[in-house]
């Protein structure tokens, strides 16, 4: 706990204070979580119950898709009648650090009862880049204990009905954090998996055949409730695509803006690039727990062969067949279209080395155990962790700069008082053209939010483009006939829309001037009877 909240901060946590989040300081992710929370919250239960038609109205699919943890906005609603939270992302990311540590304790507990050594390895699971980096913007990645837990189903002895509950219990908690660490968690259920079936005494009989069906079921069931089968395209994103954000094979050696005491080595510069560095302290753990696997007894690892199969995929997964070395890249495997277009679902698939690299430490650590002892290997290990804190000096330096203090609520961006009385008068704002992430949508959607208005300003994990494109064309021809929507204005994004606008627009009713810079169509405005704000 003291690691997260050295690095962000006890002003995330009081469940009223949304400041933090819309203050723009960590970019837009956070608004997102909180634009489908909040909408999700304000509406009836719905089947499936993650369905979300209160943000984006046309363009609307899910709570799923705008990574705002399913699993804790089912529980906060429920509890709403009782008890109103505005955000529980602080508390998620306190929970995240604290269930990451338990873990990693349970799991050096499978090699060694020595408090320092399990201390020290539960310090390096917190105090790792691919964990606070997450949570640094990308909340819901930071639900990484459920790949811990998912390692320690994988070593620890069991089977039969607990054994399978357990994997399906930990799958649907998965597909109801974040879609990228349900495939991670359903790889390692088929190593445990594969293992136990080839050994006959753990098989279980006709249990393990269930166990194949009831456990991706689970997963399934999970992605149904939070409304993943919802949207009918677009699966493939928008940007970027399979092979294009890749494992560069340097990148668990590039600090980046990370460590202080590596070199910057060139590596791949996509979107996800900087997020594969452990820490130098992670690296000397993996490198020494190699040395000591090598210099003595190698027949442990022979238990788990199925686990160590399963990530060697995962790595290959995460490399993809656009081999990146050094910032160069390599086809090394050409793949027809329709496979990569039906990859591209897990398009940044670095984030699939973590597994990998996770598995890596634990191992190191539980080899360095095994070869010095417990108590010795201990203070290596403190030594390693003392060396992480030395090294992460520049990361913790950068999420600093942006978890800083902010008021519990800010004001809106669109501040003119035209937007107060807009909202009095309609319903319903639109962005023009709308889209992922379209001009002025964090504007408009937090003060469509604030105030209740519907509008189609978002910014979703996943969007369709038939259904964006055919909104927009649809929405172009009524501006540019004056066949204005009912009880809804409209925020003009490029000259295209603006000339559509002024070529529908009755000047005798219409108003069509700029507020807070932005260029606004409001229908019928003239004919309200309030006073109106002058144009800005």
């Amino acid at each position: 706990m003291f690691v997260i909240h050295s690095a962000f901060g006890g002003f995330i946590l009081p469940p009223s204070d949304t400041g933090w989040m819309l203050s723009g300081r960590i970019g837009p992710d956070p608004v997102q979580y909180w634009l489908g929370w909040t909408a999700f919250a304000r509406d009836e239960w719905r089947w499936p119950p993650g369905a979300n038609p209160g943000w984006g109205m046309e363009l609307a699919s899910s709570v799923f898709y705008s990574d705002s943890i399913p699993l804790l906005a089912f529980l906060f609603k429920a509890l709403r009648p009782v008890l109103e939270v505005a955000q529980y992302w602080g508390m998620w990311i306190y929970a995240c650090g604290a269930l990451q540590a338990v873990l990693a304790w349970a799991l050096m507990g499978r090699a060694t009862t020595d408090p320092l050594a399990r201390l020290a390895v539960a310090g390096l699971f917190v105090m790792q880049p691919l964990l606070l980096g997450r949570l640094g913007g990308h909340f819901a990645l930071g639900g990484q204990f459920l790949l811990l837990m998912g390692l320690w189903l994988c070593v620890a002895p069991g089977q039969g009905v607990r054994r399978g509950g357990a994997w399906a219990g930990l799958m649907a908690a998965a597909s109801l954090v974040q879609a990228y660490i349900l495939p991670m968690i359903g790889a390692l259920w088929a190593a445990d998996w594969l293992a136990r079936a080839a050994e006959r005494d753990r098989r279980g009989g006709g249990l393990i055949l269930a166990e194949a069906l009831v456990v991706p079921a689970a997963g399934v069931a999970g992605l149904w409730a939070g409304g993943f089968f919802l949207l009918s395209g677009g699966f493939g994103g928008t940007w970027g695509g399979y092979g294009k954000m890749q494992l560069d094979l340097l990148a668990p050696f590039d600090p980046g803006y990370w460590g202080a005491l590596l070199p910057d080595i060139e590596t791949a510069g996509h979107l996800e690039a900087g997020n594969s560095y452990p820490g130098l302290g992670a690296l000397a753990v993996i490198g020494l727990g190699a040395l000591a696997w090598v210099s003595g007894p190698r027949g442990a690892l022979r238990r788990y062969w199925a686990l160590l199969l399963v990530l060697a995929g995962l790595l290959l997964l995460a490399v993809t067949h656009r081999v990146a070395i050094g910032g160069r890249e390599f086809e090394v495997l050409p793949l027809p279209d329709w496979i990569v277009s039906r990859a591209d679902a897990l398009r940044a698939s670095e984030r699939f080395f973590w597994p990998v690299l996770y598995a890596a430490l634990i191992g190191g650590a539980v080899a360095l155990v095994r070869r010095l002892g417990g108590k010795r290997a201990g203070f290596v290990l403190f030594a390693a962790l003392m060396l992480q804190a030395i090294d992460l000096r520049p990361g913790f330096a950068r999420l600093h700069h942006y978890f800083i203090v902010q008021p519990p609520t800010v004001p809106l961006r669109l501040s003119d008082p035209f937007w107060l009385e807009a909202a009095r008068h309609y319903a319903f704002v639109r962005v023009v053209p709308t889209g992922m992430q379209a001009p002025n949508w964090e504007e408009v959607a937090v003060y469509a939010a604030t105030l209740g208005l519907q509008t189609d300003a978002v910014y979703l994990a996943r969007l369709d483009p038939r259904a964006v494109e055919a909104l927009n064309a649809r929405v172009v021809a009524l501006l540019e006939r004056g066949a204005h929507e009912p009880r809804t204005f409209y925020v003009l994004g490029d000259e295209a829309a603006l000339a559509r606008a002024r070529a529908g627009i009755d000047p005798s009713r219409d108003l069509l001037e700029r507020f807070n810079d932005r260029w606004v169509l409001a229908p019928g405005w003239r004919d309200q009877p309030a006073a109106n704000s002058p144009a800005r």
